[in-house]
Protein backbone atom coordinates (compact mmCIF):
# COMPACT_ATOMS: atom_id res chain seq x y z
CA UNK A 1 0.00 0.00 0.00
CA UNK A 2 1.45 3.58 -1.22
CA UNK A 3 1.99 5.52 2.20
CA UNK A 4 0.23 8.72 2.33
CA UNK A 5 2.61 11.88 1.00
CA UNK A 6 1.83 13.69 4.46
CA UNK A 7 2.71 9.98 6.79
CA UNK A 8 5.88 9.75 4.30
CA UNK A 9 6.88 13.16 4.57
CA UNK A 10 6.80 13.50 8.32
CA UNK A 11 9.02 9.87 8.82
CA UNK A 12 11.22 11.62 6.31
CA UNK A 13 11.93 14.18 8.42
CA UNK A 14 12.28 12.06 11.66
CA UNK A 15 15.57 10.45 9.96
CA UNK A 16 16.66 13.99 8.72
CA UNK A 17 16.33 12.57 4.79
CA UNK A 18 14.03 14.36 2.73
CA UNK A 19 12.69 12.89 -1.20
CA UNK A 20 13.43 15.49 -3.50
CA UNK A 21 11.06 13.56 -5.79
CA UNK A 22 7.51 14.00 -4.57
CA UNK A 23 5.92 16.83 -5.94
CA UNK A 24 2.26 17.46 -4.52
CA UNK A 25 1.08 20.77 -3.88
CA UNK A 26 -0.79 19.66 -0.93
CA UNK A 27 2.60 18.42 1.24
CA UNK A 28 2.28 19.94 4.62
CA UNK A 29 6.25 21.86 4.10
CA UNK A 30 8.72 21.20 6.93
CA UNK A 31 9.78 24.10 9.22
CA UNK A 32 12.75 26.01 7.36
CA UNK A 33 15.46 28.17 8.03
CA UNK A 34 16.29 28.38 4.06
CA UNK A 35 16.74 32.02 2.94
CA UNK A 36 17.35 32.25 -0.67
CA UNK A 37 20.27 34.67 -1.68
CA UNK A 38 23.03 34.76 -4.48
CA UNK A 39 26.05 33.30 -2.40
CA UNK A 40 28.18 33.36 -5.40
CA UNK A 41 30.28 35.67 -6.76
CA UNK A 42 29.29 34.48 -10.32
CA UNK A 43 26.18 36.16 -11.77
CA UNK A 44 23.26 33.76 -12.84
CA UNK A 45 24.40 32.67 -16.49
CA UNK A 46 20.20 33.20 -17.69
CA UNK A 47 18.13 35.76 -19.24
CA UNK A 48 14.58 36.09 -20.60
CA UNK A 49 13.05 34.37 -17.23
CA UNK A 50 9.79 33.33 -16.85
CA UNK A 51 7.51 35.77 -14.94
CA UNK A 52 6.90 34.69 -11.49
CA UNK A 53 10.19 32.91 -11.13
CA UNK A 54 12.74 33.94 -9.27
CA UNK A 55 16.78 32.66 -9.78
CA UNK A 56 19.70 32.53 -7.29
CA UNK A 57 23.47 32.52 -8.29
CA UNK A 58 24.38 29.74 -5.85
CA UNK A 59 27.50 28.35 -6.69
CA UNK A 60 29.77 28.57 -9.40
CA UNK A 61 33.60 27.18 -10.05
CA UNK A 62 35.39 30.82 -9.18
CA UNK A 63 33.57 30.84 -5.87
CA UNK A 64 35.98 30.13 -2.59
CA UNK A 65 34.13 28.17 0.24
CA UNK A 66 35.28 29.02 3.93
CA UNK A 67 35.22 25.32 4.76
CA UNK A 68 37.55 23.76 1.88
CA UNK A 69 39.45 26.78 0.16
CA UNK A 70 40.78 24.24 -1.96
CA UNK A 71 38.16 23.31 -3.36
CA UNK A 72 36.72 24.10 -7.12
CA UNK A 73 33.70 23.04 -8.47
CA UNK A 74 33.85 21.40 -11.57
CA UNK A 75 32.88 22.09 -14.78
CA UNK A 76 29.48 21.21 -16.18
CA UNK A 77 27.59 20.18 -13.47
CA UNK A 78 24.70 17.34 -14.38
CA UNK A 79 22.48 15.08 -12.74
CA UNK A 80 22.40 16.11 -9.18
CA UNK A 81 20.50 14.85 -5.91
CA UNK A 82 19.77 16.30 -2.23
CA UNK A 83 19.52 15.00 1.27
CA UNK A 84 18.45 17.31 4.06
CA UNK A 85 20.47 16.24 7.20
CA UNK A 86 19.25 15.43 10.85
CA UNK A 87 20.83 18.47 12.09
CA UNK A 88 19.36 20.89 9.47
CA UNK A 89 21.84 20.97 7.07
CA UNK A 90 22.04 19.71 3.45
CA UNK A 91 24.42 17.12 1.04
CA UNK A 92 24.52 17.53 -2.45
CA UNK A 93 25.56 15.12 -5.02
CA UNK A 94 26.19 16.49 -8.32
CA UNK A 95 27.96 15.08 -11.28
CA UNK A 96 30.79 17.17 -13.13
CA UNK A 97 30.27 15.84 -16.06
CA UNK A 98 33.18 16.48 -18.35
CA UNK A 99 35.64 15.84 -15.19
CA UNK A 100 34.81 12.08 -14.83
CA UNK A 101 33.86 13.02 -11.26
CA UNK A 102 30.85 13.39 -8.92
CA UNK A 103 30.89 16.67 -6.09
CA UNK A 104 29.53 16.87 -2.92
CA UNK A 105 28.54 19.80 -1.15
CA UNK A 106 27.56 20.97 2.19
CA UNK A 107 25.15 23.83 2.40
CA UNK A 108 24.08 25.05 6.06
CA UNK A 109 20.84 25.46 7.27
CA UNK A 110 19.84 28.72 5.04
CA UNK A 111 21.18 26.76 1.90
CA UNK A 112 24.60 28.63 1.65
CA UNK A 113 26.92 26.61 0.19
CA UNK A 114 30.24 26.12 2.63
CA UNK A 115 32.39 23.13 1.36
CA UNK A 116 32.56 20.51 -0.97
CA UNK A 117 35.02 17.67 -1.71
CA UNK A 118 34.98 15.02 -4.58
CA UNK A 119 33.06 11.76 -4.14
CA UNK A 120 33.78 10.38 -6.96
CA UNK A 121 37.30 11.23 -8.82
CA UNK A 122 38.12 10.68 -12.73
CA UNK A 123 40.51 7.98 -11.55
CA UNK A 124 37.40 5.68 -10.24
CA UNK A 125 35.43 6.66 -12.43
CA UNK A 126 36.35 6.39 -16.02
CA UNK A 127 33.62 7.95 -17.85
CA UNK A 128 31.89 10.83 -18.76
CA UNK A 129 29.19 11.13 -15.72
CA UNK A 130 25.77 12.26 -17.18
CA UNK A 131 22.15 12.47 -15.98
CA UNK A 132 21.65 10.75 -12.51
CA UNK A 133 19.12 9.82 -9.80
CA UNK A 134 19.47 9.76 -5.73
CA UNK A 135 17.10 6.51 -4.74
CA UNK A 136 15.77 7.09 -1.09
CA UNK A 137 13.73 5.10 0.81
CA UNK A 138 10.99 7.21 0.73
CA UNK A 139 10.57 7.49 -2.72
CA UNK A 140 12.14 4.60 -4.34
CA UNK A 141 12.04 1.91 -1.28
CA UNK A 142 16.49 1.72 -1.01
CA UNK A 143 19.12 3.95 -0.56
CA UNK A 144 19.84 6.66 -0.46
CA UNK A 145 21.87 5.87 -3.25
CA UNK A 146 23.19 8.11 -6.03
CA UNK A 147 22.87 6.52 -9.40
CA UNK A 148 25.15 7.74 -12.12
CA UNK A 149 25.69 6.47 -15.70
CA UNK A 150 28.90 6.57 -17.66
CA UNK A 151 28.84 7.40 -21.05
CA UNK A 152 32.10 7.33 -23.11
CA UNK A 153 31.18 4.91 -25.43
CA UNK A 154 29.74 1.47 -25.54
CA UNK A 155 31.50 -0.23 -22.88
CA UNK A 156 30.65 2.46 -19.94
CA UNK A 157 28.94 1.38 -16.90
CA UNK A 158 26.74 2.78 -14.40
CA UNK A 159 27.80 3.26 -10.66
CA UNK A 160 25.99 3.41 -6.89
CA UNK A 161 27.48 5.85 -4.87
CA UNK A 162 26.78 6.21 -1.09
CA UNK A 163 25.93 10.14 -0.58
CA UNK A 164 27.41 9.64 2.43
CA UNK A 165 30.23 7.17 1.55
CA UNK A 166 33.84 7.83 1.43
CA UNK A 167 35.51 8.72 -1.87
CA UNK A 168 35.63 6.06 -4.35
CA UNK A 169 33.72 3.73 -2.95
CA UNK A 170 31.20 2.79 -5.74
CA UNK A 171 30.43 0.44 -7.60
CA UNK A 172 29.86 -0.49 -11.32
CA UNK A 173 26.38 -2.03 -11.56
CA UNK A 174 27.14 -5.15 -13.95
CA UNK A 175 23.73 -6.41 -14.05
CA UNK A 176 22.60 -3.31 -15.66
CA UNK A 177 24.85 -4.07 -18.33
CA UNK A 178 27.35 -1.67 -20.51
CA UNK A 179 25.68 1.16 -22.30
CA UNK A 180 26.92 4.81 -23.70
CA UNK A 181 24.07 5.59 -20.93
CA UNK A 182 22.59 9.03 -20.25
CA UNK A 183 20.60 8.07 -17.13
CA UNK A 184 20.12 4.83 -15.25
CA UNK A 185 16.27 5.83 -13.75
CA UNK A 186 14.69 3.32 -10.94
CA UNK A 187 11.10 3.95 -10.66
CA UNK A 188 9.01 4.48 -7.18
CA UNK A 189 8.18 2.01 -4.97
CA UNK A 190 4.26 1.94 -5.75
CA UNK A 191 5.32 1.49 -9.47
CA UNK A 192 5.76 -2.57 -9.28
CA UNK A 193 5.72 -3.15 -4.92
CA UNK A 194 8.31 -5.92 -4.34
CA UNK A 195 10.63 -5.32 -7.16
CA UNK A 196 13.37 -2.90 -8.42
CA UNK A 197 12.50 -1.21 -11.87
CA UNK A 198 15.31 0.88 -13.86
CA UNK A 199 15.00 2.49 -16.96
CA UNK A 200 18.13 3.22 -18.87
CA UNK A 201 18.88 5.67 -21.04
CA UNK A 202 21.59 4.63 -24.13
CA UNK A 203 23.07 7.49 -25.59
CA UNK A 204 24.28 6.17 -28.68
CA UNK A 205 25.15 7.93 -31.87
CA UNK A 206 26.95 5.18 -33.70
CA UNK A 207 25.82 2.90 -36.19
CA UNK A 208 24.14 0.62 -33.72
CA UNK A 209 21.75 3.39 -32.81
CA UNK A 210 20.41 4.55 -29.15
CA UNK A 211 18.18 2.13 -27.15
CA UNK A 212 16.11 2.53 -23.88
CA UNK A 213 16.71 -0.58 -21.77
CA UNK A 214 14.89 -1.96 -18.71
CA UNK A 215 16.18 -3.67 -15.61
CA UNK A 216 13.89 -5.96 -13.37
CA UNK A 217 15.33 -7.03 -10.09
CA UNK A 218 14.11 -9.81 -7.90
CA UNK A 219 13.26 -7.62 -4.70
CA UNK A 220 13.34 -3.82 -3.49
CA UNK A 221 16.83 -2.52 -3.85
CA UNK A 222 18.45 -5.34 -5.47
CA UNK A 223 20.74 -4.27 -8.58
CA UNK A 224 22.81 -7.21 -8.79
CA UNK A 225 20.55 -10.34 -9.47
CA UNK A 226 17.71 -9.08 -12.44
CA UNK A 227 17.53 -9.30 -15.67
CA UNK A 228 18.30 -6.88 -18.80
CA UNK A 229 15.42 -5.83 -21.43
CA UNK A 230 15.22 -3.77 -24.44
CA UNK A 231 12.56 -1.41 -25.48
CA UNK A 232 10.73 -2.80 -28.73
CA UNK A 233 7.84 -2.26 -31.40
CA UNK A 234 5.40 -5.20 -30.66
CA UNK A 235 5.26 -5.36 -34.59
CA UNK A 236 9.23 -5.28 -34.66
CA UNK A 237 9.62 -2.32 -36.79
CA UNK A 238 12.90 -0.38 -35.57
CA UNK A 239 13.30 2.53 -37.26
CA UNK A 240 12.37 5.75 -34.68
CA UNK A 241 10.79 8.10 -37.30
CA UNK A 242 7.99 5.68 -38.33
CA UNK A 243 6.68 6.60 -35.14
CA UNK A 244 4.20 9.73 -35.29
CA UNK A 245 2.57 12.04 -33.26
CA UNK A 246 -0.86 12.07 -32.34
CA UNK A 247 -0.78 8.18 -32.40
CA UNK A 248 0.04 5.34 -29.92
CA UNK A 249 2.39 1.88 -30.30
CA UNK A 250 1.95 -0.81 -28.49
CA UNK A 251 5.89 -1.83 -26.96
CA UNK A 252 7.60 -4.51 -25.28
CA UNK A 253 10.62 -5.33 -23.74
CA UNK A 254 12.45 -7.98 -24.80
CA UNK A 255 15.22 -9.99 -22.57
CA UNK A 256 19.18 -10.21 -23.58
CA UNK A 257 19.96 -13.11 -22.42
CA UNK A 258 23.28 -13.23 -20.07
CA UNK A 259 23.23 -9.54 -20.33
CA UNK A 260 26.07 -9.66 -17.21
CA UNK A 261 28.62 -11.53 -19.05
CA UNK A 262 28.52 -9.31 -22.44
CA UNK A 263 30.46 -6.34 -23.61
CA UNK A 264 28.74 -3.13 -24.74
CA UNK A 265 29.22 -4.28 -28.46
CA UNK A 266 27.82 -7.25 -28.01
CA UNK A 267 24.91 -6.01 -25.89
CA UNK A 268 24.29 -3.31 -29.12
CA UNK A 269 24.31 -6.35 -31.39
CA UNK A 270 21.79 -7.95 -29.43
CA UNK A 271 19.33 -5.49 -28.91
CA UNK A 272 19.47 -4.83 -33.03
CA UNK A 273 18.94 -8.75 -33.31
CA UNK A 274 16.18 -8.04 -31.34
CA UNK A 275 14.13 -5.82 -33.05
CA UNK A 276 15.23 -2.75 -30.19
CA UNK A 277 13.65 0.04 -31.33
CA UNK A 278 16.74 2.32 -32.83
CA UNK A 279 16.47 6.06 -31.76
CA UNK A 280 18.71 9.48 -32.37
CA UNK A 281 20.10 9.34 -28.86
CA UNK A 282 18.12 8.65 -25.87
CA UNK A 283 18.89 11.01 -23.08
CA UNK A 284 17.52 11.59 -19.71
CA UNK A 285 14.05 9.92 -18.72
CA UNK A 286 11.57 11.05 -15.60
CA UNK A 287 8.57 9.62 -13.97
CA UNK A 288 5.78 11.66 -13.00
CA UNK A 289 5.30 12.74 -9.41
CA UNK A 290 2.35 12.05 -7.66
CA UNK A 291 1.08 8.96 -9.35
CA UNK A 292 1.85 5.45 -10.22
CA UNK A 293 5.38 6.02 -11.38
CA UNK A 294 4.18 3.88 -14.72
CA UNK A 295 4.01 7.19 -16.56
CA UNK A 296 7.66 7.71 -17.82
CA UNK A 297 9.04 10.64 -20.24
CA UNK A 298 11.99 10.84 -22.27
CA UNK A 299 13.70 12.87 -24.24
CA UNK A 300 15.77 11.71 -27.68
CA UNK A 301 18.22 14.60 -28.24
CA UNK A 302 18.28 13.75 -32.09
CA UNK A 303 21.91 13.56 -34.66
CA UNK A 304 22.49 14.88 -37.85
CA UNK A 305 20.98 13.39 -40.94
CA UNK A 306 24.54 13.08 -42.03
CA UNK A 307 26.89 9.43 -41.64
CA UNK A 308 24.67 6.84 -39.70
CA UNK A 309 21.39 8.73 -40.16
CA UNK A 310 22.13 10.15 -43.79
CA UNK A 311 18.55 8.05 -44.26
CA UNK A 312 17.22 10.10 -41.42
CA UNK A 313 15.39 7.02 -39.72
CA UNK A 314 16.72 9.16 -36.56
CA UNK A 315 15.21 12.05 -34.88
CA UNK A 316 17.68 15.10 -36.11
CA UNK A 317 16.18 18.17 -33.70
CA UNK A 318 14.74 15.80 -31.19
CA UNK A 319 11.64 14.51 -29.53
CA UNK A 320 9.94 13.93 -26.20
CA UNK A 321 7.98 10.63 -25.79
CA UNK A 322 5.91 9.09 -23.14
CA UNK A 323 6.19 5.81 -22.38
CA UNK A 324 3.22 4.14 -20.14
CA UNK A 325 4.24 0.63 -18.64
CA UNK A 326 1.57 -2.15 -17.84
CA UNK A 327 0.48 -2.27 -14.33
CA UNK A 328 0.70 -5.70 -13.86
CA UNK A 329 4.05 -6.24 -16.08
CA UNK A 330 6.38 -3.70 -16.59
CA UNK A 331 7.82 -6.08 -19.76
CA UNK A 332 4.68 -3.90 -21.49
CA UNK A 333 3.66 -0.98 -22.15
CA UNK A 334 2.60 1.84 -25.02
CA UNK A 335 4.75 4.49 -26.70
CA UNK A 336 3.63 7.72 -27.56
CA UNK A 337 5.18 10.98 -29.29
CA UNK A 338 4.72 13.65 -27.33
CA UNK A 339 6.74 16.71 -29.01
CA UNK A 340 8.91 15.78 -32.51
CA UNK A 341 11.16 18.51 -32.85
CA UNK A 342 11.67 17.41 -36.51
CA UNK A 343 8.37 18.74 -36.96
CA UNK A 344 9.56 22.56 -37.80
CA UNK A 345 6.10 23.73 -38.19
CA UNK A 346 4.49 22.31 -35.35
CA UNK A 347 3.80 22.64 -31.91
CA UNK A 348 7.42 22.04 -30.91
CA UNK A 349 8.98 23.57 -33.81
CA UNK A 350 11.71 25.81 -31.98
CA UNK A 351 12.70 22.40 -29.73
CA UNK A 352 16.41 21.97 -30.02
CA UNK A 353 17.79 18.65 -29.19
CA UNK A 354 16.22 18.33 -25.65
CA UNK A 355 18.74 16.57 -23.43
CA UNK A 356 17.62 16.55 -19.88
CA UNK A 357 14.13 16.43 -18.47
CA UNK A 358 12.53 16.56 -14.94
CA UNK A 359 8.75 15.68 -14.81
CA UNK A 360 6.52 16.93 -11.84
CA UNK A 361 3.09 16.11 -11.72
CA UNK A 362 1.74 18.32 -13.77
CA UNK A 363 4.72 19.64 -16.33
CA UNK A 364 7.39 18.55 -18.05
CA UNK A 365 10.72 20.29 -17.90
CA UNK A 366 13.17 19.96 -21.06
CA UNK A 367 16.64 21.16 -20.76
CA UNK A 368 18.24 21.80 -24.15
CA UNK A 369 21.79 20.42 -25.64
CA UNK A 370 24.26 22.27 -28.06
CA UNK A 371 24.47 20.24 -31.05
CA UNK A 372 25.46 23.04 -33.29
CA UNK A 373 24.76 22.34 -36.32
CA UNK A 374 25.01 26.07 -37.39
CA UNK A 375 20.66 26.62 -37.89
CA UNK A 376 20.16 27.53 -34.06
CA UNK A 377 17.63 30.33 -33.26
CA UNK A 378 18.53 30.73 -29.54
CA UNK A 379 21.04 29.82 -27.00
CA UNK A 380 20.28 26.73 -24.97
CA UNK A 381 16.20 27.03 -23.53
CA UNK A 382 14.78 25.27 -20.44
CA UNK A 383 11.45 24.49 -21.34
CA UNK A 384 8.33 23.80 -19.69
CA UNK A 385 5.52 21.63 -20.95
CA UNK A 386 1.95 21.67 -19.90
CA UNK A 387 0.92 17.76 -19.57
CA UNK A 388 -2.70 18.73 -19.88
CA UNK A 389 -3.22 21.60 -21.67
CA UNK A 390 0.29 20.51 -24.04
CA UNK A 391 1.46 24.11 -24.50
CA UNK A 392 5.36 25.10 -24.18
CA UNK A 393 6.61 28.02 -22.23
CA UNK A 394 10.20 29.39 -21.97
CA UNK A 395 10.99 29.17 -18.40
CA UNK A 396 14.65 30.72 -19.43
CA UNK A 397 17.68 31.31 -22.00
CA UNK A 398 21.01 30.42 -20.94
CA UNK A 399 22.97 34.26 -21.11
CA UNK A 400 26.30 33.64 -22.55
CA UNK A 401 27.46 37.04 -21.70
CA UNK A 402 29.06 37.60 -25.05
CA UNK A 403 30.34 41.11 -25.03
CA UNK A 404 31.21 41.43 -21.43
CA UNK A 405 35.05 41.13 -20.70
CA UNK A 406 34.11 41.22 -17.37
CA UNK A 407 32.61 38.19 -17.43
CA UNK A 408 34.59 35.14 -15.38
CA UNK A 409 36.50 38.05 -13.50
CA UNK A 410 34.33 39.04 -10.28
CA UNK A 411 36.91 37.71 -7.93
CA UNK A 412 39.73 39.43 -9.28
CA UNK A 413 41.38 40.34 -5.95
CA UNK A 414 42.61 36.93 -5.57
CA UNK A 415 42.36 35.23 -8.62
CA UNK A 416 43.44 35.26 -12.63
CA UNK A 417 41.34 34.17 -15.76
CA UNK A 418 41.67 33.62 -19.01
CA UNK A 419 39.56 35.92 -21.18
CA UNK A 420 35.68 33.86 -22.29
CA UNK A 421 36.15 32.58 -25.50
CA UNK A 422 33.74 33.61 -28.60
CA UNK A 423 30.82 31.20 -28.17
CA UNK A 424 28.12 30.04 -30.93
CA UNK A 425 24.48 29.95 -30.30
CA UNK A 426 23.18 27.66 -28.66
CA UNK A 427 26.59 25.98 -27.25
CA UNK A 428 25.95 25.85 -23.53
CA UNK A 429 23.96 23.34 -21.65
CA UNK A 430 21.58 24.13 -18.93
CA UNK A 431 21.57 20.54 -16.86
CA UNK A 432 20.44 18.11 -14.07
CA UNK A 433 17.14 20.39 -12.87
CA UNK A 434 15.69 18.70 -9.68
CA UNK A 435 13.15 19.39 -7.39
CA UNK A 436 14.24 20.03 -4.04
CA UNK A 437 10.59 21.74 -2.78
CA UNK A 438 10.21 18.66 -0.17
CA UNK A 439 14.23 19.28 1.13
CA UNK A 440 13.80 23.04 2.05
CA UNK A 441 10.40 23.35 2.56
CA UNK A 442 9.48 25.48 0.29
CA UNK A 443 7.25 24.60 -2.83
CA UNK A 444 8.27 25.57 -5.99
CA UNK A 445 12.01 25.23 -5.42
CA UNK A 446 14.46 23.62 -8.43
CA UNK A 447 18.05 23.43 -8.77
CA UNK A 448 19.99 23.27 -11.94
CA UNK A 449 23.50 23.52 -13.76
CA UNK A 450 24.63 25.72 -16.21
CA UNK A 451 27.18 24.04 -18.41
CA UNK A 452 29.15 27.36 -19.35
CA UNK A 453 31.84 24.83 -22.28
CA UNK A 454 33.31 28.38 -23.63
CA UNK A 455 33.99 29.26 -19.94
CA UNK A 456 37.71 28.69 -19.14
CA UNK A 457 40.50 29.12 -16.25
CA UNK A 458 43.81 27.47 -15.18
CA UNK A 459 41.90 27.55 -11.48
CA UNK A 460 39.59 25.37 -12.94
CA UNK A 461 41.88 22.94 -14.41
CA UNK A 462 41.87 19.47 -13.28
CA UNK A 463 39.84 20.08 -10.41
CA UNK A 464 38.64 16.84 -8.99
CA UNK A 465 42.10 16.06 -8.55
CA UNK A 466 42.69 12.80 -10.09
CA UNK A 467 45.09 12.08 -13.45
CA UNK A 468 42.36 11.45 -15.96
CA UNK A 469 40.90 14.86 -16.34
CA UNK A 470 44.09 17.27 -15.37
CA UNK A 471 43.44 19.26 -18.41
CA UNK A 472 40.05 19.64 -18.18
CA UNK A 473 39.45 23.51 -17.21
CA UNK A 474 35.57 24.23 -17.66
CA UNK A 475 33.48 26.16 -15.37
CA UNK A 476 29.74 25.73 -14.56
CA UNK A 477 27.44 26.67 -11.88
CA UNK A 478 24.38 25.92 -9.90
CA UNK A 479 20.99 27.75 -9.74
CA UNK A 480 17.88 27.99 -7.45
CA UNK A 481 14.88 28.74 -9.00
CA UNK A 482 11.55 29.69 -6.77
CA UNK A 483 8.39 30.15 -8.15
CA UNK A 484 8.14 27.66 -10.70
CA UNK A 485 5.22 25.38 -10.95
CA UNK A 486 5.01 22.09 -10.29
Amino acid sequence: MRTPLLTAAAAALAIGIIPVACDSDDVTQPTTQVVFANASVTPALVKNVMSGVTVYSLLSSEDVLQGSPNYVFGGSADGAGLLKNADGTFTLVVNNEDNFAVSRITFDATFKPTKGEYLFTSDAAKYRLCSATLATPQEHGFGPTFLTAGESGVESQIYALDPKGTTNNARALIALGHWSAEQALPLPKQAYPGKTVILIGDDDSGAAGSQVALYVGTSVGDLDNGKLYVLARANNTVRERDMIAGQTYDVVFKEIPNAQTLTGAQINTTANALSGVVFGRVEDLDYRKGGTGREIYFAVTGQNNTGVNADYSRSKYGRLYRLTLDAADPLKGTLEVVLDGDDRAGPAGQLQNPDNVMVTTNYVYIEEDPNEYGDETHDSLLWQYNIQTKQMARVFEIDHRRGQPDFGKFNTATLTYTPLATSPLGSWENSGLIDISDAVGISGTFLVGIQAHAWHAARFKGADGGTLRTNEDQGSQLLVLTGLPR
